[in-house]
């Protein structure tokens, strides 16, 4: 088998491995309009490679299913009309076993178009780190499904080894004229290029993430109940939502706890704080300059972030470790959660996407949405880079979210 068929085959089945503790049951429902069923995540990126490598170089390739295109097509509008997001729940039909069955018809085209040489590399390696991005997206979809459940269900994973977090320290970096984006080396997403200059003035940037004690702190001068610490949109979503900690926090009895794939359980003050939305990220920042005794903190710019990330080893806990949780704070710019920048999702200077349907993957999204960085505990560790730009509304939190902080010098 060569090196690119072993490739896809770990992929493919390393989605399967993270599917296999769920019942079917588990695998239909969607927990809200953001996320998606376990099973529509199984045949989407089943349909990615049916889409744009078996339909577009295999003559003599035949539809699984006809109106699969339609179930399971996600957002690209040149590819057709598609099933709307918000009720992937509603699809009892196809069943799991029809999915899986889907996959296999898949895999075996798949196998023997890249045994005869007809694959196209660029398109095969998109849809494998496209299929490591709903693997994350599979897991933090299952989360927020089984918060939602009165019984509090496990999924499982490894336990946490608890731990004290490290001494937060100041990094240094002088500034300049820095040069960011991807090398061109290896893989990379169409919106980490072109590689291009930007200056930056002298900061310094946490060497961990926020910690939940730290962000306990904030909660407790009473955060989410002052508006003066909020930007306007900010404050609107938490009236709007309800919100009064993060998402899956809870405080029953004087006791803090946290819903996690293993289920309720204690809250260890000394991990990264995780499931908050950009507001917050950006809230918690601004109380710490004027309250939190670090005076003149802030989000990192995503130049920032990246400036310093790329001097750092790409060393981290990510998804292989199995506990998909975050875990104690210990110095690194990788892994554990998601990092809110204060940069908007925007194209770099030069950036044009790709010919046709897939150069919808990424850049019809650059309005509306903020970048994280990182890398966390549920994506996969031959996924991340320095360069790899993740985004969402700054609203959303049910994705391993958290934020480190920076100031100016």
């Amino acid at each position: 088998m060569s090196a690119l068929a072993q490739r896809y085959a770990a992929v493919r089945a390393r989605t399967e491995a993270l599917a296999a503790p769920l019942s079917a049951e588990d695998a239909c429902v969607q927990a809200m309009p953001d996320a998606s069923p376990a099973k529509w995540h199984l045949a989407h990126t089943t349909w990615f490679f049916e889409t744009f490598l078996l339909k577009t170089q295999d003559p003599g390739y035949r539809d699984f299913h006809p109106d699969f295109g339609y179930l399971f097509n996600s957002y690209y509008n040149a590819i057709g009309e598609r099933h709307p997001r918000a009720r992937r729940g509603l699809l009892t039909r196809p069943g799991l076993e029809e999915v899986k069955a889907y996959r296999r018809h898949v895999d075996a085209a798949m196998a023997a178009q890249i045994a005869a040489g007809s694959c196209r590399a660029d398109l095969l390696e998109l849809g494998l780190h496209h299929e490591q991005q709903h693997q994350e997206l599979l897991l933090t979809d299952i989360k927020a499904l089984f918060a939602e459940n009165p019984l509090k269900p496990a999924y499982g994973g490894a336990k946490a080894v608890p731990g004290m977090a490290s001494l937060q320290e100041w990094l240094t970096f002088e500034g300049g004229l820095v040069e960011l984006g991807h090398d061109g080396l290896g893989f990379a997403f169409d919106n980490e290029l072109p590689r291009h200059r930007v200056f930056l003035e002298p900061f310094e940037i946490a060497n961990r993430p926020v910690t939940c004690g730290e962000y306990l702190a904030f909660l407790e001068a009473g955060a989410y109940r002052r508006p003066e610490l909020w930007l306007s949109d900010g404050w609107d979503a938490v009236q709007a939502q309800g919100w009064t900690v993060p998402a899956y926090w809870r405080h029953r009895d004087g006791v803090w706890s946290v819903h996690t794939l293993q289920g309720e359980r204690a809250m260890d003050l000394e991990e990264c704080v995780c499931h908050i939305s950009y507001f917050e990220a950006e809230a918690f920042a601004r109380w710490m300059d004027q309250e939190g005794g670090c005076a003149g903190a802030r989000l990192p710019t995503e130049a920032e972030w990246e400036h310093a990330a790329a001097q750092a080893p790409l060393e981290g806990h990510f998804a292989e470790a199995g506990a998909f949780h975050p875990s104690t704070a210990r110095a690194g710019f990788f892994g554990d959660v998601w990092q809110w920048t204060a940069s908007s999702y925007l194209p770099y200077p030069g950036f044009r996407p790709g010919p046709g349907a897939i150069g919808e993957y990424n850049g019809k999204f650059m309005s509306g949405q903020m970048v994280l960085r990182g890398g966390s505990c549920a994506t996969p560790a031959d996924h991340v880079r320095a360069t790899y730009r993740n985004f969402f509304p700054p609203s959303a939190r049910w994705q391993f979210s958290g934020l480190r902080l920076a100031r100016t010098r």
